[in-house]
């Protein structure tokens, strides 16, 4: 298909003007590429992950580490996709990059830089596990360019959040991509 502006401009999804380093909650949703589960399974209304879901998992339970102002407060690997909440406590030291010194606009430490570091250490391990664990090979890319994020208000959306992703395995049937 040859390349049309109209149908082809890519848009941003995010707040225009909203800070995504400021302090907040953040619902954020990760897709793989075309929704392959890669990660695993659900069955009886249970999240069966497999090596690659464990892995995502974990690398996920491991960003407060890599982001010291980023709390993981709630997650879930589907096996097609992750929601995760992050709780960014504090802005990064005022020495960290702006969003205009980064070379594709994401600012040190804000959400987009923390989902950017989670997708490049996840497509490394996978890409090095398709070669040495046998786990299934991907064409070109593991995750969706994108991301979806929601910038969580209150601690009643909070609740609702957190009981969106703790449903979300008993509601996979019910998903338009497996249904």
């Amino acid at each position: 298909m040859p390349y049309d502006p109209h149908k082809h401009q890519r848009h941003s999804i995010r707040l225009r003007g909203y800070d995504y380093a400021s302090e907040g909650m953040y619902f954020v949703t990760i897709c793989a590429l075309v929704r392959q589960p890669w990660f695993g399974t659900v069955y009886d209304g249970e999240v069966r992950s497999n090596d690659a879901g464990q892995m995502i998992a974990a690398t996920l339970q491991g960003l407060p580490a890599r982001f010291p102002h980023a709390a993981l407060d709630t997650a879930i690997v589907m096996p097609d996709h992750v929601h995760a909440i992050f709780a960014l406590t504090n802005t990064p030291p005022a020495a960290q990059p702006t969003t205009n010194d980064l070379p594709n606009g994401t600012a040190a430490g804000s959400l987009g830089r923390i989902v950017q570091a989670f997708k490049s250490l996840t497509t490394v391990a996978y890409t090095r596990s398709v070669t040495l664990q046998g786990w299934a090979p991907f064409a070109g890319k593991l995750w969706q360019r994108n991301y979806y994020e929601r910038v969580i208000r209150d601690e009643q959306e909070l609740e609702q959040v957190r009981a969106y992703i703790a449903a979300n395995p008993a509601r996979w049937r019910d998903d338009v991509f497996h249904g």
